[in-house]
């Protein structure tokens, strides 16, 4: 719950999600650094990417529509996982990115979970923001990439982050989980 009283939960990306996703990435420009999605046929190839090939993608769900994703890119040789999340605008501020954040990363690095054994993430040095959703998702900063990007004619670094299972976990309230499907173990 937040302060306002909204009730947040996880569950897997679905193919009824496209109209949500397209809100999202309309709801602030930023949201263009996460994917090209400007009208429902780019939002529905998006959807589809989330949900295919190593992916194990979560929807923020509230009142029954997604409004941001957490989400992995699975490497299963090497039990690790690169983590990537977003919010629609409106949702920002109320520390649920982070909730969410922690709880998919905590189901992934459970051996009845996700079982991967190391989580990394990266973030804009001009983005602090994803850098306190990372910390409170109990990464620890690796590193720094400098001039990774090019946003806008600059070069921009990038802050590498990285959690291990056997790393403390962290004491962030967990958002409700719907059991992902078997094969998104």
């Amino acid at each position: 719950m937040t302060s306002a009283g909204t009730a947040y939960r996880l569950r897997p990306v679905g193919e009824e999600d496209a109209p949500a996703v397209l809100a999202a990435f309309t709801s602030a420009p930023d949201m263009a650094r996460q994917g090209d999605v400007t009208d429902l046929d780019t939002a529905q190839a998006h959807v589809e990417w989330l949900r295919t090939g190593p992916r194990r993608a979560f929807a923020i769900e509230v009142d029954d529509r997604l409004v941001g994703v957490v989400a992995l890119v699975v490497d299963r040789t090497n039990r690790n996982g690169w983590v990537f999340y977003w919010l629609h605008a409106e949702h920002r501020g109320r520390g649920v990115t982070a909730r969410a954040a922690a709880t998919v990363c905590d189901w992934a690095l459970r051996p009845d979970g996700g079982g991967l054994e190391r989580l990394e993430l990266g973030h804009r040095v001009n983005n602090p923001a994803s850098g306190g959703v990372a910390r409170a998702a109990g990464f620890v900063q690796e590193g720094r990439e400098r001039g990774k990007f090019l946003v806008d004619g600059e070069r921009v670094d990038v802050l590498t982050y990285g959690r291990l299972r056997s790393d403390p976990w962290p004491e962030v309230e967990p958002l409700p989980l719907e059991a992902p499907p078997e094969w998104m173990v």
